[in-house]
């Protein structure tokens, strides 16, 4: 008898290729017995007997070698598939090894509308109501500006309202097409959206093919109710073509015919075609380039230390508020303890859940700096054994995990964006701005007013304050750890921004520079510069705004302002000087684009973790014991913003090259002043200071006056709310894992019943 194997695909996908083994080659050289295919797992059909037997070139990456293949033409979209003595293989993972063949299945990749590899002038459309509503509008997830009517509005929007308006898209080359993803209009003045629409293809541009489901033309559906959720719709057949056109059938009946679009296939290779040999580049590192979830993340990371343990190491700042724990790799010649007069960088990734390239970026530079670190590479060496690098990939695992389950295309531009209880992390930290600046405002004497460490506002601590616990584990992180230079990691538009985030007097937009202005504009300018894709003269503009006309750079309340952002947070509160770079248009962008964004992005992720080497450091000593002083304060003359030393006794201030007057003083020591020069070269100038102690008898004649002896107020205050912010966190975080813990033993008893 025969041994059957019956695979159901959930959702039907596109299986293009079947390969051979090497064994089964040699023992079976006849086509390997099919039972067949099915749509709806009861009717089989049998696989055409004409398949031609070649050395497979296969579409997709795959670790099987030595094969031979088969090309399904046409390729077969099948729910359910069969065979004898099969084994099965997805992107190339043999599942069981009997000598039969394997399937390899695709799904394939979007062109590229949402990442704009697909360029303006491959779009084209019958006709269109304005330029801003112009077919080069109509790409998934496109933002339009907050005013209708401009040039860049939120979808493509045909002029006349009939059957005959079509979206146009040419693939360039030949493709399998498979599917179409659909939105409506982005725009908060209006509702439009496409409800169903057919396709057609064509290999010419003038004669099409209306895309057909069995005897009758295909009816694809689009939004019903919103014009926000991408809709997916698969051909029942896919085909190969160059061209391919939406034709909207119906329409919203209050709005009219707009759309926002993404198109999926797969690249078939054309001998005709002199250009079809070019394939996108990639990158020449062999890291792990696809999206990881919560366990292939955590597995990762594990990789990275069991491949370079004298160097990394895995540590977890807390929890979310399902329970997922926010994993941070530390990467150090030293790794698990401060170094004296080593600075603390960190990257924050995945703040938005949705934002999912910066998360992928942070796990290919732990794999790169091990790797390179093992080969001798010296820039890395250098940056390894003179920083402690902290690097946490996913800040809102919960999010990132609602964003994943849906895919890079079908997340949307908000799903997974916020926190598991819908807050906006980046709108949770204090907001200290308006603290400071409502002091300086009814101070008799503004300059008295402290304008660093400020400490975080009573309210804040409390167990039922609006704080999300992934806030309140990276605050609680940053108190540990004396950062000197971060950045945070998000997407959907191609710009770096720099502190203050939030505006005075709440105005929505205006510019708001710190005392630092001219470093934070040079920390961005780094990024900015280096990242290959910002610094493209010719780069197409994301959305609406024209980042280029600003070198890419902005400061953050001059592009909307935002309230309790961690970049001011970390500015006000510690000593680490915080940039938002903005990685891609696409926020979630698809596996295959990875490898492109990695090298987009490398060298700017090296260059600007050196910058924590630029300005001065040094070591504040007791003169007596030559022991550090914590907590000293480090003030440059004409920056209002002061900084502290760290535990040790040892700080990092981060200046731009020139000549300046730094005084610094301690509690219960006379302040001592020196003159220390910054150059151009790329480390930091060393200025240590001696502190000798305030004299008893000075601080007796003080008493003896009826004075008080000077006490640090600001930094007890500071400390005091930080426990109470521990506390109240702890607390929390108990009541929640007891809730967990119900829950888990109500489901185990529920099971026992079953």
């Amino acid at each position: 008898p025969r041994v059957f194997l019956c695979l159901s695909f959930l959702p039907p996908l596109v299986i293009l290729e079947v390969a051979l083994d090497q064994k089964a080659s040699e023992q079976r050289l006849q086509t390997p017995e099919w039972a067949g295919h099915v749509i709806d797992g009861s009717v089989f059909k049998i696989v055409p007997e004409d398949i031609k037997y070649f050395a497979a070139v296969f579409l997709l990456p795959t670790s099987l070698k030595e094969t031979r293949g088969m090309i399904l033409t046409p390729s077969l979209v099948l729910s359910y598939c069969c065979s004898c003595n099969a084994s099965i293989s997805t992107y190339g993972k043999i599942t069981s090894t009997p000598h039969c063949f394997f399937i390899l299945l695709s799904d394939c990749p979007p062109l590229g509308l949402e990442s704009l590899r697909v360029e303006d002038n491959q779009i084209q459309a019958s006709s269109y109501q304005r330029t801003g509503l112009g077919p080069h509008r109509g790409r998934l997830n496109i933002q339009s500006g907050i005013e209708d009517g401009d040039l860049y509005d939120g979808a493509w929007c045909a002029e006349y309202k009939d059957k005959h308006q079509w979206f146009e898209v040419d693939a360039i080359h030949l493709t399998l097409f498979t599917g179409v993803i659909l939105q409506g209009r982005n725009s908060i003045w209006s509702w439009d959206w496409v409800e169903t629409y057919k396709i057609q293809l064509s290999n010419d541009s003038v004669k099409w093919q209306i895309c057909m489901n069995g005897t009758e033309e295909a009816i694809f559906q689009g939004n019903k109710h919103h014009p926000e959720p991408p809709v997916l719709g698969l051909l029942p057949v896919p085909t190969v073509a160059r061209y391919i056109r939406i034709n909207p059938q119906s329409w919203y009946s209050n709005g009219t015919i707009c759309l926002r679009a993404e198109i999926l296939g797969c690249r078939v290779n054309d001998p005709h075609n002199i250009y079809s040999s070019e394939q996108n580049q990639g990158s020449k590192d062999d890291l792990d380039f696809r999206h990881h979830n919560y366990k292939e993340m955590r597995k990762l990371m594990k990789s990275v230390t069991e491949e370079c343990p004298d160097i990394t190491h895995v540590y977890t700042i807390g929890r979310s508020y399902t329970g997922l724990k926010l994993y941070v790799m530390e990467i150090s010649d030293n790794p698990g303890k401060h170094e004296l007069g080593e600075p603390e960088f960190r990257y924050v990734a995945g703040m938005h859940g949705n934002e999912a390239l910066g998360r992928e970026l942070v796990l290919n530079l732990m794999q790169y700096m091990c790797r390179e670190y093992k080969k001798g590479n010296q820039r890395i060496v250098r940056l390894v054994t003179e920083t402690r690098i902290h690097l946490l990939p996913s800040m809102n695992p919960d999010g990132y995990e609602e964003a994943y389950k849906k895919g890079s295309e079908l997340a949307g531009w908000a799903d997974g964006r916020y926190s598991f209880e819908g807050i906006d992390l980046n709108h949770n930290f204090p907001d200290l701005n308006n603290i400071m600046w409502d002091a300086q405002e009814y101070a008799a004497d503004p300059s008295k007013v402290p304008n660093h460490y400020i400490p975080i506002p009573e309210y804040y601590t409390k167990e039922d304050a609006m704080v999300r616990a992934e806030t309140r584990a990276v605050i609680s992180w940053m108190q540990d750890i004396p950062f000197v230079l971060s950045a945070n990691l998000h997407g959907g538009e191609l710009v770096v921004t720099y502190p203050f985030d939030c505006t005075r007097d709440w105005a929505p937009q205006e510019n708001t520079p710190t005392a630092d202005d001219g470093f934070f504009r040079w920390l961005a300018s780094v990024y900015a510069s280096t990242n290959l894709v910002m610094a493209n003269p010719d780069r197409r503009i994301c959305h609406y705004e024209d980042f280029q006309r600003h070198n890419n750079i902005i400061n953050g309340g001059a592009w909307h302002t935002v309230p309790g952002s961690m970049n001011d947070f970390s500015y006000l509160h510690t000593n680490c000087f915080e940039v938002t770079v903005e990685l891609s248009c696409d926020k979630f962008p698809h596996m295959i684009e990875l490898p492109m964004e990695w090298e987009n992005n490398k060298e700017s992720l090296l260059v600007y973790m050196e910058q924590v080497h630029r300005g001065i450091k040094g070591v504040i000593r007791d003169k007596m014991t030559k022991q550090g002083i914590p907590d000293a304060v480090i003030k440059v003359d004409g920056h209002d913003h002061d900084i502290r030393s760290a535990a040790d006794g040892d700080y990092w201030r981060l200046l731009n090259p020139g000549e300046y007057k730094v005084m610094v003083w301690a509690l219960g020591y006379l302040p001592s002043m020196r003159l220390c020069h910054v150059g151009m070269q790329p480390n930091p100038t060393l200025c240590d200071f001696i502190l000798m102690k305030t004299p008893v008898q000075r601080l007796k004649d003080i008493q003896a006056k009826g004075g008080k002896i000077p006490q640090d107020l600001q930094l007890r205050i500071r400390a005091m709310r930080l426990r109470k912010l521990r506390a109240s966190t702890k607390a929390i975080n108990r009541r929640r894992e007891g809730q967990r813990l119900q829950k888990r033993r109500a489901r185990a008893v529920t099971a026992g019943r079953i």
